[in-house]
């Protein structure tokens, strides 16, 4: 038995998502016999990622300034926007190094069940974002579930309005899928046979 210090560790690491109760004690081992090459370093950067983060005012991303890397990135078309659920999806997207578009974060997606609705949901920034004129197009990256889908047809409404392209990715991306399990492969497939909606 470890001491309680050493269990607190394992059963927060544990809580991380794709680490169990026997991969967090294996994980916990490791950093503790490479104490200066694993442990003090995963310390460090634990610390200036909590002092120092933020969300992007602009496009609710995950990042250490505000406005974010991407938002900042002048080399990146104003004119292509991409619409996702949730930072993780941004995240994967942005892996697959074939959208050279910036990108909105909804925060989450439409679902009565849960008690969301469009007001729970960061729509009125993307909608503001798009009555700029700047952007062209808008990629709704949703993810394929229910919800997924009733987000994607919500805001499809909300953009017909506007004289822009609005499209989704392609059905390379599974049914029930979630673009944050997805390989960067099968993202750049549903990239690039992207369609328009309606």
């Amino acid at each position: 038995m470890s001491s309680p210090e050493i269990e607190a560790l394992v059963q927060s690491l544990s809580r991380l998502p794709g680490l169990g109760p026997r991969s967090a004690r294996r994980a916990v081992l490791h950093l503790l016999k490479r104490r200066e090459s694993a442990l003090q370093p995963l310390i460090s950067s634990l610390q200036a990622v909590d002092e120092r983060m933020l969300s992007c005012g602009t496009c609710g991303n995950i990042d250490t300034s505000d406005p974010c890397h991407i938002c900042r990135d002048h080399r990146r078309d104003g004119s292509l926007l991409a619409v996702v659920e949730d930072v993780a999806d941004l995240w994967a997207m942005d892996r697959s190094r074939l959208f050279s578009g910036r990108y909105h974060v909804l925060g989450g997606r439409l679902s009565a069940l849960d008690g969301v609705g469009p007001d729970d949901l960061a729509i009125g920034g993307l909608l503001s974002r798009v009555e700029t004129g700047e952007v062209a197009e808008v990629v709704l990256a949703m993810n394929a579930t229910m919800e997924g889908q009733t987000t994607l047809h919500y805001l499809a409404e909300q953009l017909d309005r506007f004289d822009i392209t609005v499209s989704t990715l392609a059905h390379g991306v599974p049914v029930g899928g979630e673009l944050d399990y997805l390989d960067e492969g099968t993202i750049a497939q549903a990239l690039r046979a992207r369609r328009a909606v309606g």
